[in-house]
């Protein structure tokens, strides 16, 4: 029978930690396995990520395009394809839409845009919506609900 106090570590599944600068015997004594001199024998030798020897660094030498707006605004999409996923007659909203697995997350906005056929009178309330798709809603007997923010 096995237990628990007769468990142990397969052979060879934990190793020795390497003790160095323990004097001339051990073998990883004096320069502690580090060589002689140079930058990398030093304390506190660490290289900065991306270091090239003081050769200019990629980083540097590659030109910079272009700048990321602090103030865009990222919208989920929907199309009217998926809303066909809800029940006749239902009000779909943010929340009804992860529900339904239209979208992932609640704290972005949410844009209907018009790729497909809609075959169902819906309430819809989103952030924002195309014309064609705010056309089509209508057109199938539905209503389009603008959320502020």
């Amino acid at each position: 029978m096995l237990r628990l106090n007769d468990l142990r570590a397969r052979r060879g599944a934990r190793k020795k930690k390497k003790v160095v600068g323990r004097g001339p015997g051990s073998g990883h004594g004096k320069t502690s396995t580090r060589g002689h001199k140079g930058q990398l024998s030093r304390t506190g030798k660490g290289k900065r990520p991306g270091f090239e020897g003081g050769q200019m660094s990629l980083i540097r030498r590659l030109p910079k395009r272009g700048f990321t707006s602090k103030f865009k605004i990222e919208y989920q999409v929907v199309n009217l394809e998926g809303l066909n996923r809800a029940e006749a007659g239902s009000n779909l909203n943010p929340e009804t839409m992860q529900e339904l697995g239209l979208i992932r997350k609640l704290n972005v906005r949410v844009k209907i845009l018009a790729r497909g056929k809609l075959e169902k009178k819906l309430t819809v309330k989103a952030h924002k919506f195309s014309k064609a798709a705010e056309e089509a809603i209508t057109a199938a007997g539905g209503t389009v609900e603008l959320i502020n923010g």
